[in-house]
C-alpha cells in the first residue's frame, strides 16, 4: 500500500502544450516505444491530429481544439483582415468534425467562438484567444485535482481499483479524471493495487495507462480484457473507475468500448462503478444515452495489429469506438462541481443548475 505522499509527485506527464507560437502534442500513437512531440501551426493539421489519435481523451481533445482555434484565428486575421470572424467558420467546422462523440470538443470550440464574437472589430485576436485557450487548460488541471480529491474520498482503504482505457495526464490537460482519482487515492495510502485493462483495439491501457503510471511511480498490473470478470471474482477490487466522453441528462455515460461490459460485470460481483469527468463532459441537451452518436472506426484497427493482419483474410470487423453505460449501473459520477450518487435525471439537473 502507498504511504501518504503529495499527489503532485505522481503527476509528471503533459501531453498538450503551447510553446513558441505553436501547439505541441505528445504523439500517443508511438507510446510507449518512443516519446515524440509534434508541432502544429495550422488548424487543419490540428484537426487531423485529433482524428488520427495523435491526441485522444475527451478533455485533451477539447484543449487541443481550443489551441487549434488560436492558430486558425492567427491565419485568418492575417489573410482576411476584418472578415476573419466570418471566414474562420470553416476552420471551426473542420475541428468539430474531427471526432463525433467527445462533447468536450464542441464545448471548447463553442467557448472559443463566444470569445471571438466578443472581440472588437479590427483587433488582433491572438492575445485574447490564446489567453482563453490557456484558461481552458488551467481550468482542466484544477478540475482534475478537485475530482481526484472527491473520488478518492469514496474509496475504502485497503482495496484495489480497476480502470479502463486511459484517463490520465495523456487524456487531459494534466493529472487526469479517473487516473486523477487513482493518483489521489494512491497518495492517500488507500490503494493496495491498480489494475488496468489492455483496452482493445488501440491498447490505450497497455500502451498509455501502464506507461503513465510507471512514469509517475504508481505500481500497475495489466490484465487482458477477458480477465476482468475473473479478476473481480478474487474479491479485492472495490471500484471500477473510468472516464467519460459524454454524459447525458439522465446520468448515462459514453466511454471507450468495453466500459459497459465492465459495469455489468461490476454489478454482478458487487463491485462499485465510478465515472469521473469534468462538467464540460455533461450534455444536458441529450435526454439519454440512446441519443449519443457513437463513432465507428476503421475495420483495419481490429483486423490488424501494428499494421500486420492478424485476422483471417475475408473476415469482417465491427469497430465502435465507444459504448454507453446506463445510469442504473453507475454508483457515482464525480465532477469538479461535486459527486452524484446513484445518478438520475433529477440529480443531474441539480448538479448542473
Amino acid at each position: 500500500m502507498s504511504v501518504l505522499s503529495d499527489p503532485a509527485a505522481h503527476d509528471r506527464v503533459r501531453a498538450v502544450a503551447w510553446r513558441d507560437g505553436a501547439l505541441e502534442l505528445l504523439d500517443q500513437r508511438l507510446l510507449p516505444a518512443r516519446e515524440q512531440r509534434l508541432r502544429f501551426d495550422d488548424a487543419a493539421a490540428v484537426a487531423r491530429a485529433i482524428r488520427d489519435m495523435v491526441v485522444r481523451g475527451a478533455p485533451a481533445i477539447g484543449i487541443a481544439a481550443a489551441y487549434g482555434v488560436v492558430l486558425a484565428a492567427r491565419a485568418r486575421f492575417a489573410a482576411d483582415g476584418e472578415a476573419w470572424t466570418q471566414t474562420i467558420a470553416a476552420d471551426l467546422e473542420r475541428l468539430a468534425d474531427a471526432r463525433p462523440t467527445a462533447v468536450n470538443l464542441f464545448w471548447a470550440i463553442a467557448r472559443m467562438r463566444r470569445r471571438i464574437d466578443a472581440l472588437p472589430a479590427g483587433v488582433d485576436p491572438l492575445p485574447a484567444l490564446l489567453a482563453e485557450a490557456d484558461a481552458i487548460l488551467a481550468e482542466d488541471i484544477a478540475a482534475n485535482r478537485r475530482m481526484g480529491e472527491l473520488g478518492a474520498a469514496l474509496i475504502e482503504p485497503g482495496r484495489a481499483l480497476l480502470t479502463h482505457c486511459n484517463t490520465g495526464s495523456l487524456a487531459t490537460g494534466g493529472y487526469g479524471t479517473a487516473l486523477g482519482v487513482i493518483r489521489s487515492a494512491w497518495a492517500g495510502g488507500r490503494l493496495t493495487a491498480v489494475c488496468a485493462d489492455e483496452t482493445r483495439p488501440w491498447l490505450q491501457g497497455a500502451r498509455l495507462t501502464a506507461w503513465e503510471l510507471v512514469q509517475d511511480g504508481i505500481p500497475v498490473t495489466l490484465i487482458a480484457e477477458g480477465a476482468a470478470a475473473h479478476r473481480m471474482k478474487q474479491g479485492d477490487i472495490g471500484w471500477v473507475v473510468v472516464g467519460a466522453d459524454r454524459i447525458t441528462a439522465d446520468g448515462s455515460a459514453a466511454n471507450k468500448i468495453g466500459t459497459y461490459g465492465l459495469a455489468v460485470l461490476a454489478r454482478f460481483h458487487g463491485v462499485r462503478f465510478m465515472v469521473v469527468a469534468p462538467s464540460s463532459t455533461i450534455d444536458m441537451s441529450l435526454a439519454s444515452g440512446a441519443d449519443i452518436p457513437i463513432e465507428m472506426r476503421a475495420p483495419a484497427e481490429l483486423l490488424e495489429l501494428g499494421g500486420t493482419r492478424v485476422a483471417a483474410e475475408g473476415a469482417q470487423a465491427w469497430n465502435p469506438s465507444f459504448d454507453v453505460t446506463p445510469a442504473a449501473l453507475i454508483d457515482a459520477i464525480v465532477t469538479e462541481r461535486g459527486v452524484v450518487l446513484a445518478p438520475d435525471a433529477a440529480k443531474m439537473a441539480a448538479l448542473m443548475a
